[in-house]
């Protein structure tokens, strides 16, 4: 017997969602210069319909069209005339010319390096172990995060080893690997379980200088106090004078608490930032450009079409001529449509950081944060016409190229105050000062959040303690006790 509480009915709802072409479109848009170098080279391969190379006429820049022609599969009177035209296919550049013939672009040379890992494996080779423990050694070197620790435990090392590997490997073998790396290997610190052992082990490396035996009995036996800057209870649990602790303090303050980034001498061991936009300066003029070096110019595949014009002179096709021509049909399709995705990419940018330099041209022409304006995404979609998801898509993970250095997108957009004097002021602008007040205070006697809120009144920024605390968080500055120094 049906439940008389269950019911069904049929109702109509209207819901937005996403072609997979305009997911790609989307991602497109999102690709900073390297991504987008590497998602052509992809499509390349991918598509036989797409070549690199230009037309020599580029005055049909007009023929992307993307009406759906009858499928000569469906319909043997389909007509090759509807997708191919009789003139040659047009040119769709990619590139903005803003670069003379003239120009010649210059190869920056680099120097290629060595890993971290390779380094510590390089070390490995000097040490006399049996083929086992050099197996098991590299294992835990490959364990070896970047910054330089082994956070794995031993014993769960030599699980991996005995179930993975088939080593008959114990923990106490573990245990001497590490501790060979440990107080062997460069630089002092690497394959540390933690800060604190991390310090102790760069320490233990030092001639042993009475600062140098404090520090270490301070990280051993006070490391809590010494972390919260309890300095104070330090000096008494230790029986020390505030002298002594100065010296042990700045011997551990030398100390590198990411032994793993200087060791490396990869050049690209540190991220490198390519710039998506170059602006310059000329006497006030400001020119803006697209960074295109290494995306090259796309075409649909001439061979392609001249395939699709023989077809067209023949009279009858068979099945498999239909098949060939749905497929080439397919694949010019999809190379319009990606050559096209790129160039409203770049349409897209372009009025976004033209709206960009606009807003914010004091800064372009000066350098001088001071002369940041309020600017949140919805004033460059105004600008622009594009949807604010469309303005944050843009901004993230751009940068810029101006003379005063690389900036990302986002660190133009900040939101706006009203000083003492009924001004809108850009957040950044209350941060910096924010910075200075601390960079200048007493740090023996360190500004608390309330007298961050008077100091930054003075200077005509009325704003509550809490949004003074966001600031300081958000500018990684810690609170008042763990700033204090003796």
């Amino acid at each position: 017997m049906p439940n008389p509480l269950l019911t069904q009915e049929a109702a109509l709802k209207q819901k937005t969602t996403l072609t997979p072409l305009q997911i790609q479109e989307i991602r497109i848009l999102e690709y900073p210069t390297v991504e987008l170098e590497q998602r052509i080279e992809k499509e390349l391969e991918e598509n036989p319909g797409l070549e690199v190379g230009s037309d020599e006429h580029e005055e049909n820049n007009n023929e992307d069209d993307y009406e759906d022609a009858v499928n000569p599969l469906e319909n043997d009177e389909f007509d090759l005339n509807e997708y191919i035209s009789d003139d040659d296919t047009p040119d769709y550049k990619l590139h903005i010319n803003n670069h003379s013939s003239d120009d010649k672009q210059e190869e920056i040379p680099f120097a290629v390096g060595q890993s971290f890992q390779e380094i510590l494996k390089e070390q490995l080779g000097l040490l006399k172990l049996t083929n086992e423990k050099q197996l098991a050694a590299q294992y835990v070197i490959g364990n070896i995060d970047d910054n330089g620790y082994l956070s794995r435990a031993p014993e769960s090392l030599v699980d991996d080893l005995i179930f993975h590997a088939n080593l008959s490997i114990t923990d106490d073998d573990i245990k001497e690997i590490i501790h060979l790396i440990q107080t062997t290997f460069e630089p002092a610190g690497v394959g540390a379980k933690d800060l604190q052992e991390c310090l102790l082990l760069q320490l233990q490396r030092k001639p042993q200088t009475p600062a140098i035996e404090l520090a270490i009995r301070i990280l051993t036996k006070r490391y809590k106090e010494f972390t919260a800057h309890h300095y104070q209870k330090i000096m008494e649990r230790l029986s020390i004078t505030e002298e002594q602790l100065r010296e042990a303090i700045a011997e551990i303050t030398r100390l590198n608490p990411k032994p793993g980034n200087a060791c490396s001498t990869d050049g690209y061991a540190t991220t490198s930032i390519i710039p998506d936009f170059f602006v310059i300066n000329d006497n006030g003029k400001l020119s803006i450009s697209l960074n295109n070096g290494n995306i090259p110019e796309l075409r649909v595949n001439k061979e392609f079409n001249e395939i699709l014009q023989t077809y067209q002179n023949q009279q009858e096709h068979s099945k498999q001529d239909k098949n060939t021509i749905s497929f080439i049909k397919d694949r010019i399709d999809s190379a319009k449509w990606f050559i096209d995705a790129i160039q409203q990419r770049n349409d897209t940018l372009m009025r976004t950081m033209r709206a960009i330099v606009s807003l914010q041209r004091d800064f372009f022409i000066e350098g001088d944060e001071a002369l940041l304006k309020p600017m949140i995404l919805k004033d460059i979609a105004n600008i622009t016409g594009h949807d604010i998801s469309t303005i944050s898509r843009v901004s993230n993970s751009k940068y810029v190229q101006t003379e005063f250095g690389i900036y990302p997108l986002k660190f133009f957009f900040s939101e706006s105050m009203t000083n003492d004097d009924g001004e809108e002021v850009a957040t950044r602008a209350i941060k910096n000062q924010l910075s200075e007040i601390v960079a200048n205070e007493d740090k023996q006697a360190p500004l608390n959040d309330d007298e961050l809120v008077a100091a930054l009144k003075e200077k005509g920024f009325a704003i509550a303690r809490r949004t003074v605390a966001k600031y300081r968080q958000q500018l990684n500055i810690p609170v008042a006790r763990m700033r204090k120094i003796f």
